[in-house]
């Protein structure tokens, strides 16, 4: 199983995410979770890619497209050139004042390119100005990609607007081969993606309701505490939890309501159910400690718990972490004092305390299907905007209207 942190962790030097796998009904970005159907034997050929802009602000001239990763077999870090080409990052490559080029323009109508494989990476589309990106040396002594950072103010790119699509593509007849691929906000968002994905399905994600972008921003910049994550002229939205480590988020938003699930549940139980079976937890000493092995929770801070990380960190096992994955998203979702049976599975449900992740509520509110990446975790109980299909025949991005 490809966790979501390993699978972003192979992305390059700026590229920092979490996640977990093994949770029933969840699925992170890059996971293989079921069964491959029919593809036993040599690797099939690459997957068309068409890019379809639909923006109605931007000209195809104007659009810049990207596409980085890890070569699964190899573990190098590498770029898709136009012809489909799967080529190795190298420092020599920085030859455009100091960065890489590795941008492919949109065609005139629909552009088509062969997503090769075996990869895990991103597709950047940028508008009107290049992304910076760098190769410089690892830890290992090996070329690496540093990646935008749309976050960080003194990132080259911070001032391009551009969003990402994120797969990972492989076909070696191994029971895990596939696409899995999402339309993320976990990190930020800013330009509106949608994903169809034919094979032994159809499916189609990451659709925002009309008017979706310009309800998103206003629903932001009307909340006080979200407000301050909007970036320039409504060029982005920072998730929170990288608001929190620029000074921009409340770094104790979350506290009374952890303190309330801490105290709740020293004298109740807390049942989590996963892949597993059922496991029961109560806190004692300071921790939240389970039954059946799980590893005791520390009290979380509001940094764990917008990263879903530290405390709530998700080792890649069949039962820590599972339980993480699913503590994480009830607290995002806030229903872990209106419900001592997780995960909970009613939309509905989520997001109803004053305190609780309202960046991925007011995502969630505007995507036609209901599903978003929100947060890290997101994808427990299956409310990522994430396809997957073990057949691939044909994936399409459609940068929608803004």
């Amino acid at each position: 199983m490809i966790s979501r942190r390993s699978f972003l962790s192979g992305l390059g030097v700026t590229a920092v995410a979490a996640g977990a796998a093994g949770v029933a009904g969840f699925a992170p970005a890059g996971t293989p979770t079921a069964a491959l159907a029919g593809t036993k034997g040599a690797r099939a050929a690459s997957l068309p890619l068409t890019i379809v802009n639909n923006s109605g602000r931007y000209p195809n001239s104007a659009v810049r497209a990207y596409i980085v990763g890890t070569n699964l077999d190899t573990q190098e870090q590498c770029h898709v050139t136009a012809d489909g080409a799967l080529t190795p990052v190298k420092e020599s490559d920085n030859t455009d004042g100091g960065f890489t080029d590795y941008s492919i323009p949109l065609s005139d109508g629909e552009t088509q390119i062969s997503l090769p494989q075996p990869l895990s990476g991103r597709m950047y589309l940028a508008f009107e100005d290049k992304l910076k990106f760098k190769v410089v040396v690892d830890g290992n002594g090996k070329p690496a990609l540093q990646y935008p950072a749309g976050h960080v103010e003194g990132d080259p790119s911070y001032n391009v607007l551009y969003d990402t699509f994120e797969f990972t593509h492989k076909s070696s007849g191994a029971s895990d081969d596939g696409m899995y691929c999402n339309s993320s906000m976990v990190d930020q968002f800013s330009a509106p993606i949608a994903i169809n994905l034919k094979g032994e399905k159809d499916q189609t994600t990451g659709r925002l309701v009309e008017g979706g972008r310009d309800r998103i921003f206003d629903a932001i910049a009307a909340d006080p505490d979200l407000s301050p994550l909007i970036v320039g002229d409504r060029m982005r939205i920072i998730a929170p939890s990288h608001g929190l480590d620029l000074g921009a988020f409340p770094d104790d938003y979350f506290a009374p309501y952890i303190d309330e699930v801490w105290s709740h549940y020293a004298g109740n139980d807390l049942k989590v159910t996963t892949n597993e079976g059922t496991f029961t937890g109560r806190v004692a000493d300071g921790l939240l400690k389970f039954d059946g092995g799980v590893t005791p929770f520390e009290k979380p801070s509001t940094r764990d718990v917008l990263f879903c990380d530290g405390a709530l960190a998700a080792p890649n096992d069949p039962t820590t972490g599972p339980v993480a994955a699913i503590l994480g998203a009830g607290f995002n979702r806030s229903t872990l004092l209106s419900h001592a049976d997780q995960p909970t599975r009613d939309a509905a449900t989520f997001y109803q305390t004053e305190i609780s992740n309202h960046y991925s509520r007011i995502l969630h509110e505007n995507m036609v299907d209901g599903k978003a990446y929100g947060f890290a975790f997101d994808d427990v109980a299956d409310f990522a905007s994430y396809v997957q299909d073990h057949a691939p025949k044909s994936v399409t991005v459609t940068i929608t209207p803004f």
